[in-house]
């Protein structure tokens, strides 16, 4: 169903776009690369790879389980919520919702790369991670409500678990890659 005359051109016109950015980023990706690579030192360019995979991987696993799990469940809801009505979903409101979601999902599920380089600069720790878990869970939840399409607390829970492990798996990085834990295990390593 589309409301508008102009509906279908601007969803195909967003479409192609969005299809266009998908399918051109590792090119901009490699092109980024070769303008930056000159400025880095070996030891930053040993980081570039992996940092590129983990990133491409965790945004897709993020996309896969909003549209594998999240978004079935919340537009499940939506519909059900509403069944004494006649559902009339416009191809605009489908392609946002679904779009957010997966979008959103795929963002978050960078955390791990953040928390990476913030403990790599010593920014933060596996330590301070741990003290302020109360609060990271309290910002997750937050962030799992304004994220969630729908006002019920079951999709809130299917975004925020997700994002509780991935703060688990950081905490474990940011053990991991603190300077102060590299430095320990260089001097166990040499002794």
């Amino acid at each position: 169903v589309y409301l508008t005359p102009t509906e279908p051109f601007n969803l195909y016109l967003k479409i192609s776009a969005l299809a266009g950015l998908f399918l051109t980023s590792p090119y901009v990706l490699y092109q980024v690369w070769l303008f930056i690579s000159p400025g880095l030192y070996r030891k930053e360019k040993k980081y570039a790879i992996p940092f590129m995979i983990s990133t491409i991987f965790l945004f897709s696993a993020g996309g896969y389980f909003a549209y594998r799990i999240v978004y079935p469940a919340a537009l499940d809801f939506l519909v059900r919520f509403g069944r004494q009505f006649t559902p009339m979903i416009t191809i605009h409101e489908y392609t946002d919702l679904f779009l957010t979601v997966t979008l959103g999902l795929g963002l978050v599920f960078e955390m791990p790369i953040l928390v990476f380089f913030l403990a790599l600069m010593g920014v933060i720790s596996a330590g301070w991670m741990w003290r302020n878990i109360r609060y990271a869970v309290l910002g997750i939840f937050i962030v799992a409500g304004a994220l969630a399409p729908t006002p019920d607390v079951s999709s809130m829970i299917i975004f925020a678990s997700p994002m509780l492990v991935l703060y688990g798996i950081s905490i474990g990085i940011a053990w991991f890659v603190h300077p102060t834990q590299r430095r320990a295990r260089e001097a166990r390593k040499n002794a």
